[in-house]
């Protein structure tokens, strides 16, 4: 797979500030969608070997990263198995819904020290925090969980500040309508979908 898709070539290679603004969402989008993939495709690998020998293993990417509309969501949907390990062992004992707030600061802490001890994956650890503070307070301003994997998985934090300022010059601001556009096209195209989804388990 990774013959015919070169994004983590690109992500890796450091030529993005010969990059364009589009050039950027389209390379930064393929190599989250790529990661998505690559998981999806080692995880039910190996689930399948477990349900044939008789084992009952946990579905770790039940939802398509392009179907995830939240924060929330998505990391309910990425690894789930490893997020139930994360709400059993860190969440509830650190206090649940009740602190919540509080907690996604030290869990995505921990979890960017469980990949590696990094400074581009704790700068994604703070990013996602940083953008789910604002969804915790009011669901329905912030639904854009695939900027904080850009900056920690794709660009990291040394071209945080380039990847802004690219993105907010003139030139660019038709590239950045139609980027918010897709994102809320896509946002209702999920929303219908999960109706469907209710419709069908409630039959």
């Amino acid at each position: 797979m990774t013959h015919f898709c070169h994004y983590n070539s690109l992500a890796i290679s450091g030529i993005w500030e010969q990059f364009t603004a589009w050039d950027i969402f389209v390379v930064g989008y393929g190599v989250l969608t790529f990661m998505w993939l690559k998981f999806l495709l080692i995880w039910r690998y190996f689930r399948l070997w477990a349900l044939i020998g008789g084992i009952e293993t946990p579905e770790n990417m039940p939802r398509c990263i392009n179907n995830c509309y939240d924060l929330e969501g998505f990391w309910k949907s990425w690894h789930a198995s490893y997020n139930r390990w994360l709400v059993r062992y860190l969440y509830i004992p650190l206090g649940g819904s009740h602190t919540k707030m509080f907690n996604v600061w030290i869990i995505f802490t921990f979890v960017a020290i469980w990949h590696d001890l990094e400074w581009k994956l704790l700068s994604w650890a703070l990013v996602t925090c940083v953008f789910w503070m604002p969804e915790i307070l009011c669901k329905s301003m912030m639904r854009m969980p695939q900027m904080a994997n850009l900056i920690g998985f794709v660009v990291g934090p040394t071209r945080m500040q380039w990847l802004i300022s690219t993105m907010l010059l003139r030139d660019n601001v038709s590239v950045l309508i139609g980027i918010f556009t897709s994102f809320y096209v896509g946002t209702k195209l999920m929303f219908h979908v999960r109706e469907i989804e209710a419709l069908k388990n409630s039959k």
